[in-house]
């Protein structure tokens, strides 16, 4: 199956190297280029691609709140590019429910899997810097509280899954771990997406870090 995907990045000269990168995969396909926040939320309405890769930092409309309206429509999932780490952009991007972020340093292997790993339902990208980002986004000040009771929703299975997101494990290790089938995995955290009406495995990590599963 090819992957859509629509580039938004204002800086030219990165937006054509990420381009470049996409295109060279026989599975990818790049169907549109957004130079700012709005062209990009225009473009996915029109495009419908699977994926967008959005940049954080771009005039008129800032890439959180680009990724905020794409999310919130079910226009595609995002991946966040992003400069450094641990930035707010970051922070705002997983509450926008961005399904994961990268760095712009990432090389073109990495940039391609993770293009791959979003679009098969896999949110979290590069585990060991997923881990650190929400074990910082947890403790910031501005972090809330989560009501444990959110939680009563859930089997006991799936408050399992819930809390190895929250370790920035993928369905593989988790698989490994609570010794079950990766497609089983992949069931419940679907579930449990929708019954605490999350729109992202981050968001759910997120949770799971709060909630002190």
């Amino acid at each position: 199956m090819t992957i859509r995907v629509l580039v938004a990045e204002d800086h030219a000269s990165v937006r054509a190297g990420l381009v470049l990168i996409l295109r060279s995969a026989s599975d990818i396909e790049v169907v549109g280029e957004a130079c700012d926040g709005e062209a990009a939320v225009r473009l996915a309405r029109a495009l419908r691609p699977d994926l967008v890769l959005m940049d954080v930092q771009m005039p008129r409309l800032d890439g959180v709140s680009a990724t905020r309206q794409v999310v919130a429509e079910g226009l595609a999932d995002v991946l966040v590019l992003t400069t450094f780490d641990l930035d707010a952009y970051v922070f705002g991007a997983l509450r926008a429910g961005a399904a994961g972020f990268l760095l712009k340093s990432t090389d073109a292997h990495d940039l391609l899997a993770a293009v791959r790993t979003v679009a098969r339902g896999e949110g979290m990208i590069a585990p060991a810097v997923t881990r650190r980002l929400i074990a910082e986004f947890a403790g910031t000040a501005s972090a809330r509280t989560a009501d444990p009771a959110v939680l009563d929703v859930l089997t006991p299975r799936e408050r399992e899954v819930l809390g190895r997101l929250g370790e920035g494990l993928s369905n593989a290790e988790i698989a490994d771990r609570l010794s079950m089938a990766e497609t089983t995995v992949k069931t419940h955290v679907s579930r449990l997406l929708a019954k605490l009406g999350l729109r992202s495995r981050a968001q759910a990590a997120v949770l799971a870090r709060e909630s002190g599963v």
